[in-house]
């Protein structure tokens, strides 16, 4: 947020949004997500896997947990996005995250990045 803002130089809704976005990938990803945020706003991150992104630590998500796990990283994209604009505000947020509905029938071990970026629009 601290970055947007130096931008900016304005505090609104949409750095709440940012905020929420990074620290849901840092919750995925188990440490900050500074370098995947640049590399989200350059073409080489239609190739990052979401598999590779998340906390290598832990298990891959279970076949209960993986819609769970791609939804939250597409509600994040969507909320890092670089232009605030095209973020969504707290409330879609809600609604998202509420309503569980996001399916893909992609297998999980093949989903990219971008493609939640689609999945979310």
């Amino acid at each position: 947020m601290l970055l947007l803002l130096a931008y900016t130089m304005e505090v609104t809704d949409k750095c709440d949004v940012y905020s929420f976005g990074v620290l849901a990938f840092e919750v995925l990803m188990g440490k900050h997500p500074g370098d995947l945020i640049l590399t989200l706003h350059s073409s080489t991150a239609q190739n990052i896997m979401l598999k590779d992104a998340l906390d290598q630590r832990l298990s891959p998500p279970s076949a209960q947990t993986t819609d769970e796990v791609i939804l939250v990283a597409a509600i994040a994209l969507a909320c890092i996005r670089a232009n605030p604009q095209s973020r969504p505000n707290m409330r879609d947020v809600y609604q998202k995250l509420s309503s569980h509905r996001l399916c893909t029938l992609e297998p999980f071990q093949t989903i990219t990045l971008c493609h939640l970026n689609d999945l979310h629009s």
